[in-house]
This record gives C-alpha cells, structure tokens and sequence, in this order.
C-alpha cells in the first residue's frame, strides 16, 4: 500500500464517523466539465476586476488591493457590482460537491472559501441545512455573519444549532445575497478581530472541536490564505490533510509542517474520484 493509498484509507475512516471538515477553495471548480463559468482562482478574478475598471499598474495583480482601489475611487457599489457580474453564472455542483453533500454523519460542517453557488446548490435538497456567510463591516457594521435557510431566507444565529448541515462562507458568497469579503478593508477589519475568533460563528467553533479539516482546492501561498485557514481550524484536531499538486512555496511548506497537514501530492480531480470511488464502496460494505 503506498502513501496516498494510508492517506485515502485514514480519510474515509474518519468521514464515515463523521470526523472531518472539508475545507473548499476556488480550485474546486476546476472539477467542473467543459470549465468554470465563474472565476476560479484569486488571478482570475483580479484580471476581470481590472478589466472592468483601471486600476494602477502595480496592484493589478493583487485582489485585495484592486479590489480597495476600486472602492475608494468608483464607490463600494461598483466593486460589488463587478463582484455579481463576476459570479452571477449559475455552477454546476462537480461530483465533489454532491459527494460531500451525500456524507451521511450529522452534523456536517463544510467550509468554503470562494464566492460561487456550487456548494449551496448541491446542499438545497438538505430541509435542515443552512448556510453561515461572512459579511464586509462596510456594509454591516458591527455584524460578522448572516445566517440563511436553503430557501435563502435570513434567520437568526440561534436555529443554525438545529440544522445537521452547515455551510460556512468566510469570503461572502454571491448566493442567498451579494455579500463579499474581498477588499484591503473587508480583511483588516476581520484579521484584526480573527485572532479572538470573533468573527467565526460559535456553531463553527464547537462543531470544528477535535475534527479533522480535509483542505480541497485551496493553496496557501499568501498571508490571507494561511491567516484564514489557521483560524478556522484552530482548537481542532492536531491532523489535517491537504490535496496540493506541484511544487510548493516556501511558506505553504512551512505552513504544512506548522499545522502538521499531511500533503496528498496529486491531481484534485484524481484525488476527487479515488475519495468518491471509496467512499461508496464503503457504503456498500456498510450496508451488506
């Protein structure tokens, strides 16, 4: 049996008692066929931010910062506007996304940390599911999170303990409503709060005790990258794992062994399919 082989077997064991939590980023939608509809990496989305309003040259590969221009010079409200036409295109949820709305165990935290609808849709068949979005302080000051049932009604903190599914946006999302963490300012004013948890919803903080975080699509290659990922799965389990092909940066190799994540060196659509293939065919042995 080879690593990746112990890797998937130690992965599958701990879905099955419902001991992880998958931790999505934009890279997910590579999975989705015939290729994502909506931006799929923080490059992609900065390049159609900047070709809707010009920003200076040397921040026009930084999302943050062009998205900051853009709000101090053409007003919030251009920038969530390019937002909406940037992720207004329904996804379609990837195998993935079905798969991880199928895991049995309840309760159910997911975390995704990118903008698009794929992860809510395939969750809207869940009567007793909802979805935690992160909110910019610009727009709802003093509030952190909204909370919202799968018909996208707003409602209060306190109904998410019932649900046996929960879906938690850090960044905002396009769906239920437009709300987007995506500037210079959205993120000082977390990061500044982020360290106390304030921020991340209660629900997310006993739910995340002793669990696993399964780290899919995502890298860690800036410091907002890493900051959101360490404080999420802060207080968890003392073992995650990460599927991150190629070759790494110095600070994702220092993130891994500070986090103690083990790497799955391969291809997310590989990895995707072997997790699928197993995980029904432990069903299968489950239910004979």
């Amino acid at each position: 049996m080879d690593k990746t082989d112990t890797l998937l077997n130690e992965i599958i064991a701990h879905l099955e008692v419902g001991g992880i939590v998958p931790y999505l980023g934009p890279g997910v939608l590579d999975l989705v066929p015939g290729g994502s509809p909506v931006p799929n990496s923080p490059e992609a989305l900065v390049q159609q931010l900047v070709a809707k309003s010009s920003v200076p040259h040397k921040i026009r590969g930084n999302l943050t910062a062009a998205a900051q221009y853009i709000e101090n010079f053409k007003h919030r409200k251009t920038l969530v506007g390019h937002m909406t036409e940037a992720f207004a295109p329904d996804v379609p949820p990837t195998f993935l996304h079905h798969f991880l709305a199928g895991i049995a165990r309840r309760p159910l935290l997911i975390v995704d940390a990118w903008y698009d609808n794929a992860m809510a849709t395939a969750l809207q068949s869940r009567l007793q599911s909802g979805q935690m979005q992160g909110v910019s302080q610009s727009e709802h000051f003093g509030t952190w999170v909204h909370y919202f049932r799968p018909d996208g009604t707003r409602t209060d903190p306190f109904e998410a303990d019932t649900w046996d599914t929960l879906l938690y946006k850090p960044m905002g999302s396009i769906a239920p409503t437009r709300n987007f963490l995506v500037s210079d300012t959205d993120f000082v004013e977390v990061l500044t709060e982020i360290d106390i948890q304030t921020p991340i919803p209660d629900i997310v903080q006993q739910l995340r005790a002793d669990r696993h975080f399964l780290f899919l699509g995502c890298r860690f290659r800036t410091q907002l990258e890493r900051t959101f990922a360490r404080q999420i799965m802060k207080r968890s389990s003392a073992t995650h794992w990460a599927v991150l092909p190629g070759e790494l940066s110095r600070n994702e190799a220092r993130f891994l062994t500070e986090q103690n994540i083990k790497r799955i060196d391969m291809p997310l659509d590989a990895f995707a399919r072997l997790l699928v293939g197993a995980g029904q065919a432990e069903k299968v042995a489950a239910a004979a």
